[in-house]
């Protein structure tokens, strides 16, 4: 990876340039504002300056949208009766009761938190952390078992699920273990939108590259992929 940092007028922009087999030059600003652009060692340096200069308004734009969404929504929970939470996609409220029998329940627009002390935070942030990642075993299991028999056909292998804490990414592709990653965070999304991301990482065993021929049969397999991809980067990441 290369770090260059070039003016375009009044703007300086940073990027990271990651030499890939990509047929084209690939231009991406992550949710953290970073910027990405990947392109194969065949493209002249100059050639990907000009087309990062000529996206500059596109650029601008993508990073203050993340500047302006992301430290508004990054505080920490205190985990007290009325807190909001996003759970596939909805928002629910928290409430917090005193108990003996300890657990965690959803139930008409409500988190039912049920704690011996309802003073003891981090034993609250343990109850509904646990019970989060819980519920996103099962829920991501059950999506991939629902996505899978669309590509099995083509001789993939039904992968394995770890779930992992990610900061730039939903997913990832591990294809010596034939495991794909999945973001933590995402419990918080859609149904649709995890089986997107699953579908996304499947791929990945039959084409490496994000290229013409990956997304040409991304979108023959889920032709509204890009609208699922939205939703992820434009509204739940600001959750994150």
């Amino acid at each position: 990876m290369e770090k260059h940092i070039i003016k375009n007028g009044d703007i300086q922009i940073e990027f990271i340039l990651e030499r890939k087999n990509v047929k084209n030059i690939n231009l991406n600003v992550k949710p953290d504002m970073k910027i990405v652009v990947s392109a194969s060692n065949e493209v002249p340096l100059k050639y990907i300056i000009d087309f990062v200069k000529r996206k500059a308004t596109w650029i601008t734009k993508n990073k203050n949208y993340f500047k302006d969404v992301q430290p508004e929504i990054k505080s920490e929970k205190q985990y007290v009766s009325g807190e909001n939470y996003k759970y596939l996609g909805k928002q629910y409220r928290l409430k917090v009761e005193e108990s003996y029998d300890e657990k965690v329940k959803y139930v008409r627009g409500f988190i039912h938190l049920y704690v011996n002390d309802k003073s003891n935070y981090r034993r609250k942030e343990k109850l509904i952390n646990d019970w989060l990642r819980e519920r996103a075993a099962i829920i991501f299991e059950e999506s991939l078992d629902k996505i899978y028999p669309i590509v099995g056909k083509y001789k993939i292998l039904k992968p394995e699920i770890l779930i992992r804490e990610m900061k730039a990414r939903w997913g990832s592709c591990l294809k010596d273990s034939n495991t794909i990653l999945l973001n933590f965070e995402l419990i918080k999304a859609p149904k649709y939108c995890i089986e997107y991301v699953i579908l996304h990482e499947i791929i990945h065993f039959k084409y490496e590259n994000h290229d013409s021929e990956f997304y040409n049969f991304l979108t023959s397999l889920m032709p509204d992929w890009e609208k699922r991809k939205q939703i992820l980067d434009e509204e739940i990441v600001r959750y994150l």
